[in-house]
């Protein structure tokens, strides 16, 4: 018989109706989730409750402990099991992805409806996520996200609907797998597996900047005036960005703040295909690092990562 470790943190998937009628996230434990939502009978299942959050309050450090507790438990289990909510779903789940090194299937899922709900998706992913853990073919693959009768790698997935059952999608990728009558069928899995181990517990504030036409330095400054340890640009197209930010931009980086440009494009890659004041070229030659076709989001938390374990984020951003 398998056996899955589950690790409960809160979310959607954990919540139920208030007096008022409004959704409170986690406010079941994961013992009574499980109870709520059953558990298949074909695998041995211990569950932990970590964090009983909506997603959106989970912090870096909460993301710690967990792996803390996965490091003392996961030798005794096939695979392990992280219930979220999906606000920040793809966020953790890639930042877990960077700093853990388990050979053994690593699993985030959540839902879009309360266990309450009608029409509810929380048992059925749930249930998906159990048997993806506790799969052989899943080995080695790196932290996934199951959802929607989808197995998606944690560094392309997105949350594509805000409510819609159907909530994740990788863009220009595609899910490695799908779960049918609880069988797992994987169809293609990651190349490369990047490791990134925790040498500092500080805090590491990085800060997104979304650019726009007619943008202003407004933010830039603002961000080096408080010294964070990174930006990334979500610039426009191959990685532009507007000629009155680039000034402020060579400062932040004479600075010794880490830059990343990346695209708001759904797909493609940042490349330094122009020449102009603001073009990916340009900010290059200035000591901007190129986001390859990270999203902004996933930019960020590898740049934690980076920065959190000491290697350096030039060489990070290198594939």
């Amino acid at each position: 018989m398998k056996k899955v470790l589950i690790i409960s943190t809160g979310g959607t998937i954990a919540s139920t109706e208030n007096e008022a009628g409004k959704l409170e996230a986690g406010k079941y434990s994961g013992e009574q989730l499980a109870e709520k939502l059953g558990i298949p009978e074909d695998m041995e299942v211990k569950i932990i409750s970590a964090l009983q959050k909506p997603s959106v309050h989970i912090t870096f450090a909460d993301l710690e402990k967990i792996k803390e507790t996965a490091d003392q438990f996961l030798p005794s289990f096939d695979g392990l099991v992280i219930t979220h909510g999906t606000d920040t779903l793809e966020e953790s789940a890639y930042y877990f992805d960077l700093i853990t090194d388990y050979e053994k299937p690593v699993v985030f899922t959540g839902s879009q409806r309360s266990p309450d709900a009608l029409g509810s998706d929380a048992f059925i992913n749930l249930r998906h996520a159990i048997y993806a853990a506790g799969s052989r073919s899943l080995r080695g693959t790196g932290v996934t996200v199951v959802f929607n009768e989808r197995i998606f790698s944690a560094k392309y997935v997105k949350k594509e609907h805000a409510s819609n059952i159907q909530g994740f999608n990788a863009f220009g990728f595609g899910y490695l797998g799908i779960i049918d009558n609880d069988e797992i069928h994987l169809y293609q899995r990651p190349i490369h597996k990047e490791y990134y181990p925790v040498a500092e517990k500080r805090e590491v504030n990085v800060e997104i900047i979304k650019c726009f036409m007619n943008g202003t330095d407004l933010f830039v400054k603002a961000c080096t005036a408080e010294n964070v340890d990174g930006i990334v640009l979500e610039g426009l197209g191959r990685g532009q960005i507007h000629p009155a930010m680039v000034d402020a931009v060579t400062a932040a980086v004479e600075k010794g703040i880490k830059v990343i440009i990346t695209t708001a494009s759904e797909e493609g890659h940042v490349y330094t295909t122009y020449e102009y004041s603001g073009s990916a070229y340009d900010l290059y030659k200035r000591g901007v690092i190129l986001g390859r076709d990270y999203d902004s989001k996933k930019a960020r938390i590898k740049l934690i990562a980076c920065l959190k374990s000491g290697q350096p984020a030039e060489r990070a951003f290198e594939r």
